[in-house]
């Protein structure tokens, strides 16, 4: 029986590992990483990078292959790997989306520092504010102050509903006793039309988020 090389039982012991239930993304992250290294360093070998039709492989489809994912999420577990760690525990306690995640991961380790403690203050974090983020940082620098005025333009803030509520009491002396709720309702409906009119009130559009 031949002895395994280094990076032969590395990969050994990640498919080993792999294999158990309730994996957290962390260690997912860092054992398809730690095989994707071994294998690079493998260099070229039949069996793991050329099909039957003597086509390369990509070594992470080779890699999504043999674990069950598709390629695209053996890459994104991979990213996860470039957080700072404060970031990937939030991933493993579920507050941070993982999707979110790997977006982050494109970001320099100081910012991401910053990101960390904004979702920390706040409690979240949504996608369009690390696509913003991402976007000005092509055009140039941020600083956390920048940054957070980045995230909070984002945030759109819902203005309070006003709720106005008229008792059976009050209106019933407007209005005949055979009067429905309907009936009452169009003429309050009505009158209020007319007032709106008269004291020159255009109408307001109100803005969904």
């Amino acid at each position: 029986m031949r002895e395994l090389s280094d990076d032969d039982a590395v990969i050994a012991m990640v498919d080993a590992n792999i294999q158990r239930e309730e994996l957290l993304p962390s260690e997912k992250a860092f054992a398809y990483r730690m095989k994707l290294e071994a294998m690079k360093r493998q260099g070229v070998r039949n069996d793991l990078t050329l099909c039957q039709n003597g086509t390369k492989y990509r070594i992470d489809v080779a890699i999504a292959e043999q674990v069950g994912e598709s390629a695209r999420n053996v890459q994104r577990y991979i990213r996860l790997t470039e957080l700072i760690p404060e970031l990937l525990d939030m991933v493993d306690a579920k507050k941070l989306n993982f999707t979110i995640a790997v977006d982050i991961s494109y970001i320099d380790k100081e910012m991401q520092k910053w990101i960390y403690e904004y979702i920390r203050d706040t409690g979240f974090i949504k996608p369009k504010q690390i696509t913003t983020l991402r976007k000005q940082l092509e055009e140039g620098a941020v600083n956390q102050g920048f940054m957070i005025s980045i995230f909070n333009s984002c945030i759109v803030v819902k203005a309070s509903e006003r709720k106005v509520v008229l008792s059976g009491k009050k209106l019933t002396k407007y209005f005949p006793e055979d009067y429905s709720e309907m009936d009452m309702e169009k003429v309050i409906e009505t009158l209020l039309e007319q007032w709106k009119k008269r004291a020159g009130i255009r109408d307001v559009k109100i803005r969904h988020p």
